[in-house]
């Protein structure tokens, strides 16, 4: 392998372990502030053993989230040099907004957040912890306005090759931004949503039968019933951006070779891209050009119109149909979970078990997501502007074979002992069965028993 496609996997392979920890954060923060507003207006204690529980799963995943982010950037130094070279005058600075606006914000507030719930006052605390969420959510903001400008790229001009700002508005506000955050922001909602039903779950297969899981299973289970059908549409919106914008992706995503009026919905192929055409093909008439043209007749472009210049179809067409199928049962669990919830107020024991095994359903969902946004975009890294392989470093292949290794190695590692100190933090919680001394009090200031808590 050449330092191209070495360099693009070392990429993938750190942007995929990257995204993980943002998914969850940026929405999970917004969870601690639903549970400690629910405390400070209750003061039940059950909601402030929900917060103690999950902001330490928050900081945890901010720190693994913050550290691979530096390892990220200073690939675009050491793997694509190009990429700064060409396109660093609007990159540069829209990364640099992020860390003044948001991680600045995070980093201040979230040590209030994580050790100052007895130093200061509770509206203080609260605020903080409102001030954490809305760094995670400025943070995607940035992030998403750079990555969008990277598909849609508009306010610049290109002087000698290199690209420089010409309307910051254009640059940050393009037609893909919108749809992209909106996109975002709800994996994040869904990702958290599932990750806390499915550790509460799992506690509860343990033998905790304290109010707390439930909650928690209660929370994210309605919390997913809602979003997952805004994130329908959101990504019905999203397609008919990107057939307008990107349609080489769009065909890549439908396998589709020629231009059609009213395309098939390909449910299932294996896509051939030597002899550029589906094998084993299954398909619903017009479906596709119904979906992403809201017309049974519309057109849809295909691969062949633009034969140097298209994804790879299989990772794209494979990843799609992986995202929509994960999130089509996320919508059929949340659905069936919440339907129980309100009749049953908990969830059998094979309910649990289904929860728990989506725990970590989010990711997949979204790294499926992931790859069919970033590895639809080829061969550009800016599309339109500069090509991936005019940005590539120099360096030999064994140096990026070696760092690659090494990436793979440290993350699989990290990866394996997050998911196991999430579930010696969800087993140790159920060994604690007495309330403190201090939920007492708050409960008996507050007229509540605290019983089962």
């Amino acid at each position: 392998m050449d330092a191209l496609l070495l360099s693009r996997l070392q990429f993938a392979l750190n942007i995929s372990f990257h995204i993980l920890f943002p998914t969850i954060t940026i929405a999970l923060g917004w969870f601690l502030f639903y549970f400690k507003l629910r405390f400070t207006f209750t003061r039940h204690p059950v909601w402030m053993r929900l917060y103690r529980f999950w902001v330490r799963v928050f900081a945890l995943t901010f720190a693994l989230g913050v550290v691979s982010g530096v390892t990220m950037s200073f690939q675009f130094g050491t793997n694509w040099p190009g990429f700064m070279e060409k396109v660093g005058n609007v990159a540069g600075p829209l990364l640099g907004y992020e860390v003044l606006t948001a991680f600045f914000l995070e980093a201040t507030f979230l040590g209030i957040m994580l050790f100052g719930i007895r130093k200061v006052p509770n509206w203080f605390h609260t605020l903080s912890t409102l001030l954490v969420a809305f760094g995670t959510t400025v943070s995607a903001f940035w992030i998403i306005a750079l990555n969008s400008w990277m598909h849609t790229p508009q306010g610049h001009e290109i002087i000698d090759g290199v690209v420089y700002a010409k309307d910051w508005w254009d640059i940050i506000f393009t037609p893909s931004f919108p749809y992209r955050l909106t996109h975002m922001l709800l994996a994040s909602g869904l990702t958290a949503s599932f990750l806390i039903a499915g550790l509460a779950a799992y506690r509860q297969l343990q033998g905790d039968n304290k109010l707390a899981p439930k909650i928690a299973v209660r929370t994210g289970m309605y919390t997913a019933a809602i979003l997952i059908p805004l994130q329908i549409l959101a990504g019905d919106l999203h397609g008919l951006n990107t057939v307008k914008h990107q349609p080489q992706k769009v065909a890549a995503m439908e396998a589709l070779w020629e231009t059609e009026t009213g395309a098939p919905l390909v449910l299932f192929a294996y896509p051939d891209e030597e002899r550029r055409e589906n094998r084993f093909s299954v398909e619903i008439p017009k479906l596709a050009s119904f979906i992403l043209t809201h017309d049974m007749e519309g057109e849809l472009k295909g691969l062949n119109d633009f034969p140097d210049k298209h994804p790879p179809v299989a990772p794209v067409f494979y990843s799609f149909r992986i995202m929509v199928g994960m999130g089509l049962l996320m919508l059929l669990v949340s659905w069936l979970s919440s339907a129980i919830l309100l009749r049953h107020k908990s969830l059998p024991r094979w309910g649990n078990k289904v929860l728990a095994g989506m725990t970590f359903s989010g990711w997949i969902a979204t790294l499926a997501g992931w790859y069919v946004t970033e590895v639809g975009r080829q061969p550009y890294l800016v599309n339109g502007v500069l090509l991936t392989e005019d940005a590539v470093t120099t360096v030999p292949a064994s140096n990026v074979g070696l760092s690659f290794t090494l990436y793979a190695l440290i993350y699989l590692l990290l990866l394996v002992s997050y998911i196991g100190t999430l579930g010696l933090m969800a087993r140790r919680a159920v060994e604690i069965e007495e309330i403190t001394s201090e939920e007492r009090e708050m409960a008996k200031a507050s007229r509540m028993s605290p019983a089962n808590t």
